[in-house]
């Protein structure tokens, strides 16, 4: 049962979603004022107290990221001084995680900094969703509940009931993912050997697996210009398959991506909401939304309840 020292508050990344999970949980989203100095710093206030409460804290990198990383940072640091038993970062779409590594020389660990920034504002533990890469959850020194959007992209799937579906990864980086995805619907798997040749373009090399007189559902975590995926579904089609159709969890579709998708071959892009569409993809037909609130919310309740969350990857 949710008690009155359980509060959920929203920064304004995504206030829907927010709304969505306090639904689900039927608590109202907590009292904040939000807004702007003259010179575009942002002002926050708490308007409610929190001292001694659960506080969670929901705020999607959406664009422009950088505003909406400090945005969340100031909201961590007021909940902290106001003397907030536990604030809990609820960061559906995880900003800055495609640097996770020095691949190559000079270059930051951007996703370890974002954590060490969470942490340092007062973060005592973070819940996100499709981490671009798991690792990530070790450079955090406080706990991090990793969540999975897969189930209810399986969910919808399933009753989508495509025959003869291989599960694709576009790039060896995704194997693992893909890999689930394909056991769960019990598929065969398929990888696109890719090589990147700038930070935005990459250019498709050769399959490994079989596709020819097969449906492809290609599984990715994030969609950015679209521009891996189209080059995938094309390269699919030429290998023999009969039907492309794509899945991820994050929709940033910056750029190019929206007019992309609308003229590739791919029949169906399936995205959840942990980030808001632009305008433009929402009146894009083949563009389907899942709702990921429910998950994110039952997440929310197990960490405020101390229960397991394990039930949540089945």
């Amino acid at each position: 049962m949710i008690d009155d020292k359980f509060k959920i508050f929203a920064g304004s990344g995504y206030p829907e979603l927010a709304q969505r999970i306090c639904t689900y949980l039927g608590v109202e989203v907590g009292g904040a004022k939000l807004g702007r100095f003259s010179d575009g710093e942002i002002y926050f206030q708490i308007l409610e107290n929190v001292r001694g409460a659960d506080v969670f804290v929901v705020q999607t990198c959406a664009d422009p990221v950088d505003q909406h990383l400090v945005e969340l940072l100031l909201m961590i640091d007021a909940f902290k001084r106001a003397s907030a038993w536990r604030v809990t970062a609820v960061v559906p779409y995880y900003a800055y995680a495609r640097q996770d590594r020095k691949d190559k020389p000079r270059v930051p660990i951007s996703a370890k900094l974002v954590a060490d920034l969470l942490e340092t504002a007062g973060a005592s533990r973070a819940l996100t969703l499709d981490l671009h890469a798991p690792q990530i959850q070790g450079y955090f020194n406080v706990p991090v509940d990793h969540l999975y959007a897969s189930p209810v992209l399986v969910e919808y799937f399933k009753h989508r009931k495509l025959q003869n579906v291989t599960v694709v990864s576009p790039d060896a980086g995704g194997v693992e993912r893909a890999r689930a995805f394909a056991k769960k619907l019990d598929a065969p798997l398929a990888i696109v050997d890719k090589r990147r040749v700038d930070v935005d373009v990459s250019e498709v090399m050769h399959l490994i697996g079989e596709v020819r007189g097969r449906q492809a559902l290609v599984i990715d975590d994030i969609i950015d210009t679209a521009g891996t995926l189209v080059k995938t579904a094309e390269a699919l089609l030429k290998e023999g398959a009969t039907e492309v159709f794509a899945a991820c969890t994050h929709p940033v579709l910056s750029g190019p991506a929206v007019e992309r998708l609308c003229n590739s071959a791919i029949s169906e892009v399936v995205v959840t909401d942990s980030l808001p569409l632009c305008e433009a993809a929402r009146k894009v037909s083949k563009i389907k939304v899942l709702s990921v609130a429910e998950l994110l919310a039952r997440g929310i309740r197990s960490i405020h309840e101390e229960t397991s969350i394990s039930e949540l990857f089945i």
